[in-house]
């Protein structure tokens, strides 16, 4: 097995090295107040964490770190990433432990708690159930989601939390399920337990949620799907959400299956400056994974990420 940890790279604009230039020359005559503000006023990309990346295939590991941190260069969002590949035993993670507000990815959460509570009483969905949690997933329905998650209570999500080792996700509190603190470590948990047999979720409730995640509406197919292979089955949750501070959040949570194809993609973000930041920062990420796992795969899509995404956003607390 390979390891590597490639060290992000900072790109500094033209206009900031030229002001660094003359911040040398300004310390030489004493002159440096009026070019501080000079060499600060540029807005400067987040600075790049270190990608560390492993696999049992020899130069994947090495080629998926360079590529992500590649993606990532030069954009104002700071982003965490997740990615595990059982066919190839590669697993990358870029910002693990780092908490974001999960916006609508959460939904994919209440979905797993849900399915496990049904299990541990015996029963399967109701009729009502199905409904909201289709409504939640499908079309990212906020309605829906509060009913459940006031169905099932702090308590019962905790649990379900604890049972699947997610244990860094943080609930919202008095029901803004969008303000929840969740990690691209624990979405990858969460991704792995939809995606391989376990003892938290029965085998029809894992098919069941990967269904509902491969029928989203059109306008909600963006994120860690582009650039998926043409062979492999889709299953995927977005969410997004602007507040004060840290701008824009947007997240991507994604399941590739099937034709030889198994893996899951977890991309979350915050500090871009629009949504569409976000968005072009997880699909650059998503396109560089998916060719390097897939690199002689069909670039035809038939799952295509939608030119214009949007999603409603979650209720805040007023502000």
């Amino acid at each position: 097995m390979t390891h590597v940890r490639i060290p992000g790279t900072s790109h500094t604009s033209r206009t900031a090295r030229r002001a660094r230039g003359a911040l040398i020359v300004a310390l030489a005559a004493g002159s440096l107040a009026p070019l501080l503000t000079v060499a600060t006023a540029q807005p400067a990309a987040a600075t790049t964490a270190p990608v560390s990346c492993t696999s049992a295939k020899a130069g994947l590991a090495d080629k998926l770190a360079k590529d992500i941190d590649a993606a990532l260069r030069g954009r104002s969002a700071t982003t965490a990433v997740s990615l595990h590949d059982r066919t190839t035993q590669t697993v990358c993670t870029l910002r693990g432990d780092k908490k974001y507000d999960s916006a609508s990815v959460v939904k994919v959460t209440v979905l797993a708690t849900l399915l496990w509570d049904a299990k541990n009483q015996g029963r399967l969905l109701t009729e009502r159930e199905s409904q909201l949690a289709t409504k939640m997933i499908t079309a990212s329905d906020n309605a829906s989601t509060s009913a459940l998650w006031k169905q099932l209570g702090m308590t019962k999500i905790k649990r379900f939390l604890a049972t699947a080792g997610m244990t860094q996700t943080v609930p919202g509190k008095d029901g803004y399920w969008g303000l929840t603190q969740i990690t691209a470590r624990d979405e990858q948990k969460l991704m792995d337990l939809l995606t391989a047999r376990n003892a938290v979720l029965s085998d029809k409730s894992r098919a069941y949620a990967l269904k509902l995640m491969n029928k989203v509406i059109s306008s909600q197919r963006w994120g860690t799907p582009a650039g998926a292979p043409s062979t492999a089955k889709i299953h995927v949750k977005n969410g997004w959400l602007s507040r004060a501070t840290h701008g824009w959040r947007v997240h991507s949570v994604g399941a590739f299956t099937g034709g030889g194809h198994d893996y899951t993609i977890t991309v979350l973000t915050h500090d871009s400056r629009t949504m569409n930041d976000g968005v072009a920062t997880i699909q650059a990420v998503s396109r560089a994974i998916h060719k390097d796992l897939a690199p002689r795969a069909s670039t035809v899509e038939r799952y295509v990420p939608t030119g214009t995404p949007r999603e409603v956003l979650p209720a805040l607390p007023p502000s």
